[in-house]
């Protein structure tokens, strides 16, 4: 069996064991947004086996038009109905998978896939428990643009944010100071990139932005 075979077969694994998953908590009592949000975390960790597996960039732009197309699809059939009701006003989770496949677009030929998974991490951890926090003990709302937030939930997004960035810079850099600024700048942008946006677009803006200011404060700083 060549790499490339066993790579996909993992990757594959591991999204059907998030889909079983997801169905075991819908089967065992918990709503909707628990099964989506186990999604939502969970196929984003993906992008660690692309980074581990060294799966090429041509493969993961494959599987993120191929996933793009199913996700436009189940907004009009139910293809995907413990993620998307049909009807529902957002297009998060087509930009979800355009978000992977451009991080790797971008990340990947550079050499420099560390970014990539700060992008997405953030993106899956930190929105999808801000989103559990703020539903759960969101006292105090906030609104922006129409769009409803808590700041127990941006609160959480700017904390798991900062834990996201600061651990994967931690494991390719080291303890150096950068790593503790850089984390925590990111982490700002994030958590205001995912307080405006508006229809599932932070799925989108949340992982560019992360990843595009993290690489970009590394350039300057010359790292």
């Amino acid at each position: 069996m060549s790499p490339l075979v066993l790579n996909c077969i993992l990757v594959l694994a591991w999204l059907a064991f998030v889909g079983g998953l997801s169905e075991a908590a819908r089967r065992w009592g918990y709503g909707p947004e628990i099964t989506r949000k186990i999604v939502h975390i969970g196929a984003g960790q993906v992008i660690l086996l692309a980074w581990w597996l060294a799966v090429p960039a041509w493969l993961g732009i494959v599987a993120a038009v191929f996933f793009s197309g199913v996700a436009l699809l189940s907004y009009r059939l139910p293809l995907l109905p413990g993620i998307n009701g049909i009807g529902r006003k957002s297009l998060g989770t087509f930009f979800y998978a355009v978000s992977i496949g451009c991080s790797m677009v971008w990340f990947w030929p550079l050499h420099q896939p560390q970014y990539a998974a700060i992008g997405i991490l953030t993106m899956t951890w930190g929105d999808g428990l801000a989103a559990l926090v703020g539903q759960r003990f969101g006292a105090h709302p906030y609104q922006i643009w129409g769009e409803k937030k808590s700041w127990e939930g941006s609160l959480t997004m700017l904390l798991v944010s900062y834990i996201v960035s600061a651990s994967v810079l931690l494991a390719v850099q080291g303890p150096i100071l950068t790593t503790w600024l850089v984390a925590a700048i990111a982490a700002i942008v994030a958590t205001v990139l995912e307080a405006i946006s508006k229809y599932g677009i932070d799925n989108l803006s949340v992982p560019l932005g992360t990843a595009a200011v993290c690489f970009w404060l590394q350039q300057m700083l010359g790292l």
